[in-house]
């Protein structure tokens, strides 16, 4: 969709809900698209809500907005379009603008005291990995774990291992669909990793 209206933003919306809320949905396969009708949105009762997204942001910017937010949870667009909503995505846009300086310190932080790559992914009985705790009480960001996962593909190894079937499955999905949102230069990350490993066991 390259037209920008009420419409437009709330098949936008949609979409990007059903992707981080559906295992079947996948926003890039289906580059966005849902059967989703303008006789539909105009029977919704938020609908100039959507119109007034549709004034304030490009389609580009719409979909970092909602995908900020959806990363919060599943939400309503009311809730979203407040100075919540707002904040949530000017705080997203300040991670992606400083991804790579993010990225190192929380390589940093994760590798502290000692601890090594191994000890972060480790998933001992009836607990969460530490990387995954870190993420959970925001000392690491949400997009280093998406990275750090798509360079070295431990979730499916963690999935094995994590005995829990509330909090994870919902960590796990998160994680898998955010993923593709992330911009990043996959080699310049895996050497900022690599640099920080060797710094660390030279201390």
């Amino acid at each position: 969709m390259t037209e920008n209206s009420g419409y437009a933003a709330f098949a936008m919306y949609n979409s990007l809900k059903l992707h981080f809320t559906s295992g079947s949905y996948d926003y890039f396969k289906y580059n966005g698209k849902t059967n989703v009708s303008t006789v539909t949105f105009l029977k919704r009762k938020d609908k100039y809500t959507f119109y007034k997204l549709s004034r304030k942001y490009s389609l580009e910017e719409m979909r970092d907005f909602y995908v900020a937010n959806f990363l919060q949870g599943d939400k309503w667009v009311g809730e979203m379009s407040n100075a919540d909503g707002e904040e949530v995505y000017r705080k997203w846009q300040k991670r992606i603008q400083s991804l790579t300086y993010t990225f190192e310190n929380d390589i940093m932080y994760m590798l502290a005291d000692g601890n090594s790559p191994d000890k972060m992914l480790e998933v001992k009985p009836n607990d969460y990995p530490q990387l995954m705790k870190f993420v959970q009480l925001n000392q690491v960001s949400l997009e280093t774990l998406c990275i750090l996962n798509d360079i070295m593909n431990f979730i499916p190894m963690w999935t094995k291992k994590i005995d829990d079937d509330i909090v994870w499955p919902d960590f796990r999905m998160k994680c898998l669909k955010y993923t593709p949102f992330i911009q990043y230069d996959k080699n310049k990350f895996k050497n900022i990793l690599k640099e920080k490993i060797r710094e660390n066991a030279e201390a």
